[in-house]
């Protein structure tokens, strides 16, 4: 299924890439062109547990009253309301039980003058039968009091089983579920664009509807690069350390509503990175990488990233006015155009980055509006010394009572402070300085 935008979009030539080099691109103008080039995924028909957390694409409407018949909220017995009005302890209404109406039941006995059924919660009300007198209220046909009165419903399956004493009376439609109390035929069951969660799948199930159609969960395919990451659980030889993006970015695109699909450290080497996105495309509806985007000599995703691109798409790789976070690469690979983010392979330049370029792409292929993280105003709890010029920072920070306060350095390898963080503190390009409280923008994460 295709995922871009309907005009293809010509292979970058080098006099663009190198332009693309030359300058800042800004956050906005780096986001504007990846929402630019995603398209919704194309909707199909799925089954109702396999449609969860998937967007819906059409309005359903109910096909039958819900609930389809009158039915009993309590255990009780099903009476006419004159038969118990004025109904005491001491004179209480002694009413012949004709008959049990479980759960399911299909041919019902018919309440008439001084008559009583016994009826379990969810029953369907016996015709005759104005309301439900709970089985609390009556000697539960024993003579036994209340207190025998839930062992009455396992009494004469097949038929009346003498007399029941009812001590309070009841008015008419107590204790009954109406058909139609919930919904009724024709009404809208839930509107296009829903997300689809355990409540709506109920609902859906309520109704009779056994499939919808919906936009699928898009299946994110996440990879780190470089020589060397080492397995967690594996021992670290010198100069080596644990993969730990990959974990973190397959847990992002999890949290925003994608299937991720974690694939393991790939050294540094152009021919392994180039087999191994060849056989992860046939899978993938985009797929992220973190590392090899600097200027570093050992560098091999751009070269790979760009032969892979090939005729039928094309990926920049550029430095933006933000930190942490400044290079970053975008493009479409592969025969289908598949959305590919190169992202930085600091953990905190990698994950700030997600939450503002790849999150919003991910909302944008389920359908869904590319903006969920919350901004709100918050006084910074202390001085922020010194923010690059022309660069907007995102610092991480706990958020509380309109409160925002740095966790850790500003260094990107950070990942301690990361964990520690709920929030990021905005810094404007213009602003290299943030005195202790001055209201500054947070992003609110999660």
């Amino acid at each position: 299924m295709s995922t871009s935008a309907d005009t293809p979009a010509a292979p970058a030539t080098a006099p663009e890439a190198a332009s693309g080099a030359e300058r800042l691109w800004s956050v906005e103008e780096h986001l504007e062109d990846i929402l630019a080039k995603i398209r919704p995924l194309e909707p199909i028909e799925l089954q109702l547990l396999d449609a969860q957390d998937c967007v819906l694409v059409e309005d359903v409407t109910v096909p039958a009253a819900l609930p389809p018949f009158d039915n009993s909220s309590m255990d009780g017995y099903a009476v006419r309301t004159v038969d118990v009005e004025g109904a005491s302890e001491e004179f209480p209404a002694v009413l012949t039980v004709i008959g049990d109406v479980a759960a399911g039941s299909g041919d019902l006995p018919v309440v008439g003058p001084g008559e009583a059924a016994r009826i379990m919660t969810g029953a369907p009300l016996p015709p005759g039968a104005e309301a439900v007198v709970p089985v609390e209220w009556t000697d539960g046909g024993t003579g036994g009091g209340p207190a025998s009165a839930m062992a009455a419903h396992s009494a004469a399956p097949d038929g009346g089983s003498g007399e029941v004493r009812v001590h309070r009376p009841v008015t008419a439609r107590a204790h009954v579920r109406a058909r139609g109390s919930d919904v009724a035929a024709g009404d809208l069951a839930l509107a296009a664009g829903t997300v689809l969660g355990p409540p709506q799948i109920g609902l859906l199930a309520a109704i009779g509807r056994a499939s919808v159609k919906v936009r699928p969960r898009p299946r994110v395919v996440v990879m780190s690069t470089g020589s060397e990451l080492v397995q967690p659980g594996e021992a670290l030889a010198p100069g080596r350390i644990h993969d730990s993006n990959s974990f973190a970015l397959t847990a992002c695109a999890r949290d925003a509503g994608a299937i991720a699909y974690r694939v393991g450290a790939v050294d540094d080497d152009a021919a392994t990175l180039r087999s191994t996105l060849e056989d992860q495309l046939i899978r993938a509806d985009a797929v992220v990488t973190s590392g090899g985007v600097s200027v570093g000599a050992y560098d091999v995703v751009k070269e790979t990233l760009s032969e892979l691109a090939g005729d039928e798409g094309s990926v920049s790789f550029r430095k933006l006015a933000m930190q942490p976070g400044k290079p970053q690469g975008f493009g479409r690979i592969g025969r289908d155009r598949v959305p590919l983010f190169a992202l930085p392979g600091n953990p905190v330049s990698c994950y700030v980055s997600f939450e503002l370029f790849v999150r919003p792409a991910i909302r944008a292929l389920m359908g869904l509006a590319p903006f969920d993280r919350e901004t709100v105003r918050a006084v910074c709890a202390e001085e922020v010394a010194s923010s690059p010029e022309g660069r907007r920072q995102f610092l991480r920070a706990r958020y509380a009572d309109g409160t925002a306060t740095v966790v850790g350095g500003s260094g990107s390898h950070l990942v301690k402070s990361l964990a520690d963080a709920d929030a990021l503190i905005v810094v404007p390009e213009d602003t290299t300085s943030v005195a202790a409280g001055t209201e500054v923008d947070v992003i609110l994460l999660g």
